[in-house]
């Protein structure tokens, strides 16, 4: 499987797939790395590595439409079977969507369907959520939808601050984000409606209590 990954800015999570790729634990190839954005960090790491680099720069294009259009071009070049959008600060049209729907993956730093959009940690502290997380999801036209792959829970704590907390989920975005790719790759991950099935995964029973006596 052909992975291309979509970046705007450091690449951390570009790293996790890499690192992954490395170690042997993805299943796939990352075949071409994608930034909208020229001095994206992400595109150094991707270079260092050897994967091949392309900027699409959205500020050149007069309309969504040509660049998404240039974007589809390169990925389709790139014979790419599966999209990361790691850290993407750009919003795709229904039309691309659907286009690569059940190929578009997303990872989101909250666990949806809660706190979709930006400022997510912020926000999880200010409601007083006992828990909160990160999520890999499919892609759909609404932002931060889509049938969820995996994601993981981490316990807020009274002195979280939205950095630190950020931090702390960023940790996980590391581990689920290669973890799925992997299982799509393998072959193991199917979309059932609005629900996913994943082949020969395990599941925890116990209950999670935070914060306990």
């Amino acid at each position: 499987m052909n992975i291309g990954v979509l970046i705007s800015g450091r690449g951390s999570n570009l790293r996790s797939l890499i690192e992954a790729q490395v170690g042997g634990q993805l299943s796939a190839e990352i075949a071409t790395v994608i930034s909208n954005v020229p001095d994206a960090s992400g595109l150094e790491i991707a270079a260092s590595h050897g994967i091949p680099i392309k900027v699409i720069n959205h500020k050149e294009f007069d309309s969504r439409k040509n660049f998404e259009g240039a974007l589809n071009k390169a990925l389709i070049l790139a014979d790419i079977d599966l999209i990361c959008l790691a850290g993407f600060m750009r919003i795709l049209s229904d039309t691309f969507v659907k286009n690569w729907r059940d190929r578009l993956i997303n990872v989101h730093p909250s666990l949806l369907p809660s706190f979709k959009g930006l400022n997510t940690h912020e926000r999880a502290l200010e409601a007083g959520v006992c828990f909160t997380g990160c999520t890999i999801h499919f892609v759909r036209p609404a932002m931060d939808d889509g049938p969820i792959i995996l994601q993981a829970a981490i316990p807020t704590l009274p002195q979280d601050t939205p950095e630190t907390l950020a931090n702390r989920v960023l940790q996980q975005e590391h581990i689920i984000f290669p973890l799925a790719v992997r299982m799509i790759a393998e072959g193991r991950v199917k979309v059932e409606g609005n629900v996913v099935k994943i082949e020969g995964a395990s599941f925890h029973s116990a209950p999670i209590i935070n914060p306990f006596e």
